[in-house]
Order: structure tokens, then C-alpha cells, then sequence
């Protein structure tokens, strides 16, 4: 089996809601990866690239028509190639690279761009549909929110507020940290874009709150649950944000043909299935299976990134799996620099790539939950 290669990897910033991104379409911000990465490794993307694979969990209206097709031709990539827009919800961008790896590494292949979208200020979350078949309530008790799982979870383990709240103001003031050092400099491609009428250029997340502590946060109210009865708020939640994320992702054969350097190995991906109604357990069993395919353990993987939906999340992972918080989120997550849904994946793996090359460590493993209970995971090695 041929190793599949991350070449490269770049997201844009992290726009908030109804923030700079606000007039920006959809199809244009998940080009901008698109030209980043033609741009930074020198090729052409209507010659090289032989299809692009992006994650979004709500195509629909400016979403809809498989922006993954769109992107590539908005990108001035021409029309000889191919795009497929996914939806494995939160997982999607994640999904998406891990189907790139996958055809790379059975020949099908040999140089994809796999990452996502998601503009949640011009396309809300859950705009593609709120019900389910009568049938499913004949195997299932109910269908519950992604906010009412992560109270359960939390429930569970006897988190309180307050150990959530910990992990909250450290991603923020991880996430300032890294911003302040340049660890973001070189997965970020500034945007420019068109704001009220003028042109704009976004360079910075804007949802991050470096300055965030535990006193500020247990002043919030609670988003899912009457007071006394609920640990979750907006400050322990992942912020709702607009972005794309693309990894050009390539054969050994491709590599040398290029002259690119690439970052990182592919190892190893999984996905699973959990209970539908907690349905936030799935890093777990998913970090579990992806190590014992890559025959490895967790003292084996130097960094992590575990999807900050919501704090308890990462806390039941934690607990489960024992790895160190300290070697996880080590620049700050999606409770700072938000979650834009089918992008975050890509994101996430995209901090690892470029992490494992700033500090010369050797394998790092990402892993998200996913709604009505799923998990995907994949491991990476520096290369």
C-alpha cells in the first residue's frame, strides 16, 4: 500500500458571526485554500489536481449546488476538475482528508485537495433539515440536542462548571499564546474580501478571547439547561464561526515529480458509530481503534487535537483515554477559534501538520465527536 503525503496545509482565519466575512460568499471563501496552496507549492491547479474533497455540513441555498465543484472553478482552476462536497456533520473536513488518504493510498490518485466550508452566518447551523422518520423512534427513545449530550456526558462523569470552565479559559489563553508566538503564521492565508462596500483583508481569528478566565466565564449563563442543572454555556461551548480549510494531500510518486517537501504521513484513520442520544462519545472509541490499527498506544502520540464542541467532551476523553491535556489542544481549540462545522476537521489536522514540523515531534492524532453519534480519528507523522 502506497503512503498518502500531506504536502501542505492552510486554512483561512476564523471569521465571527455576522463578523468580516459577513458579505462574503460561501463559494469564494472556500476557494481562498484552494489559491493558497497553488500559490505556496507552485503548481497548477487545473494541470495537478485530480479532484477536491470538501466537508459541509449544511449544503444547502449558497452552500448547495456541491461547493466542492464550485471552489475549484471560483479559484480560477478551470473546469477539468472534479469536486465532491460530504457530510459526516461536525466530522466532514476530517472525513474529507481521510478519503484523500484513502485513494492515494489504494493508486486510485495521486494528488487531491481534501479539507471543507462552512459560512454559519449566511448558511445557519441545521438549515438543511430538523426532523427524523417516525421509524427511528422504533429503535431509538428520543432524538435529543448536541447541547443536551454534552450535559449528560458531563452528568456521567460529575464534571462540575468550574472543571470545565478550566479547560474554557485554557484553550483561550492557549490560543493567545500561540497567535502572540507566530504559531498560527503559517497555516493562515489572509483573506481579502469585500466589507460593507469596501475591501477588506482578514488576516486573525476573530472569535478567540485570550483574556478569558475562569471568574469571567462562571458569570455566563447557561445555553442548554435551567441554572443548578447544567454546566454548558456559550464561554465552554465551541463558537459558531465562518471558514475553509483545504491539505494538499499527494503520492510519494507525485512528491518527488513536484520537488515538494511534504509535512506528514498519513498512519491511520478510523470512524465509528455510538449511542445516538449522548451521541459526543465518539472521539473515544475512535482514538481507541485508530491506535490499535496504527499499532500503537497513546504514550506513542506526542500531540493531539480532541474537538472542542463542547468542554465536556474533552474531559470524558481525557479521563478515558489518559492522555495529558497538557499534550492536547496545545494551541488553543474550537472553544476559542470556533467550529465552522465542515471546516474544522481540516483545521484541526492542519495544526498538527504544521505543529509537528515547529517543534519536531513525530506523530500527532486528531479527533472530533460527531451529531447523532459518531467519531472519526486519524494519526499523523512527521515527515
Amino acid at each position: 500500500m502506497r503512503d498518502a503525503l500531506i504536502v501542505d496545509a492552510v486554512r483561512t482565519p476564523f471569521g465571527k458571526q455576522n463578523g468580516s466575512f459577513r458579505d462574503t460568499h460561501p463559494q469564494d471563501l472556500a476557494a481562498e485554500p484552494l489559491t493558497a496552496l497553488a500559490e505556496r507549492n507552485g503548481f497548477d491547479g487545473e494541470a495537478t489536481v485530480e479532484d477536491v474533497i470538501y466537508g459541509c455540513v449544511t449544503p444547502v441555498d449558497e452552500q448547495g449546488l456541491n461547493i466542492a465543484r464550485l471552489a475549484p472553478m471560483v479559484a480560477g482552476w478551470g473546469d477539468r476538475v472534479p469536486g465532491v462536497q460530504l457530510n459526516r456533520m461536525c466530522g466532514s473536513g476530517q472525513q474529507a482528508v481521510n478519503f484523500a488518504a484513502t485513494n492515494v493510498m489504494a493508486g486510485q490518485h495521486d494528488v487531491l485537495v481534501a479539507g471543507g466550508v462552512e459560512h454559519m452566518t449566511r448558511v445557519p447551523m441545521g438549515s438543511d433539515g430538523n426532523s427524523v422518520t417516525e421509524t427511528y423512534f422504533e429503535h431509538f427513545d428520543e432524538v435529543t440536542t448536541q447541547g443536551e449530550g454534552a450535559e449528560r456526558i458531563a452528568e456521567e462523569y460529575d464534571f462540575s462548571r468550574q472543571e470545565l470552565d478550566e479547560i474554557a479559559a485554557d484553550s483561550q489563553q492557549r490560543w493567545g499564546e500561540a497567535w502572540e508566538a507566530g504559531h498560527y503564521d503559517d497555516q493562515i492565508t489572509p483573506v481579502e474580501t469585500e466589507l460593507d462596500g469596501e475591501t477588506v483583508t482578514v488576516e486573525q481569528d476573530e472569535h478567540p478571547r485570550p483574556e478569558t478566565d475562569v471568574e469571567t466565564l462562571s458569570g455566563l449563563p447557561l445555553s442548554f439547561r435551567q441554572e443548578g442543572n447544567g454546566v454548558h454555556h456559550a464561554g465552554n461551548s465551541s463558537g459558531i464561526v465562518d471558514g475553509s480549510a483545504g491539505l494538499l494531500v499527494a503520492s510519494e510518486d507525485a512528491v518527488a515529480e513536484h520537488g515538494w517537501d511534504p509535512m506528514a504521513r498519513i498512519v491511520a484513520t478510523e470512524v465509528v458509530g455510538v449511542d445516538p442520544i449522548t451521541m459526543l462519545r465518539g472521539p473515544i472509541p475512535a482514538t481507541e481503534q485508530v491506535l490499535e490499527k496504527a499499532d500503537m498506544a497513546v504514550e506513542d502520540i506526542d500531540i493531539f487535537e480532541v474537538n472542542e464542541a463542547f468542554a465536556a467532551v474533552v474531559a470524558a476523553w481525557l479521563e478515558e483515554t489518559g492522555a495529558s491535556w497538557e499534550d492536547t489542544n496545545v494551541n488553543g481549540g474550537a472553544i476559542a477559534h470556533g467550529h465552522p462545522l465542515g471546516a474544522t476537521g481540516g483545521a484541526l489536522l492542519t495544526k498538527l501538520a504544521h505543529e509537528l514540523q515547529r517543534t519536531g515531534q513525530d506523530y500527532a492524532l486528531s479527533t472530533m465527536c460527531i451529531g447523532f453519534g459518531q467519531g472519526v480519528a486519524t494519526i499523523i507523522e512527521r515527515v
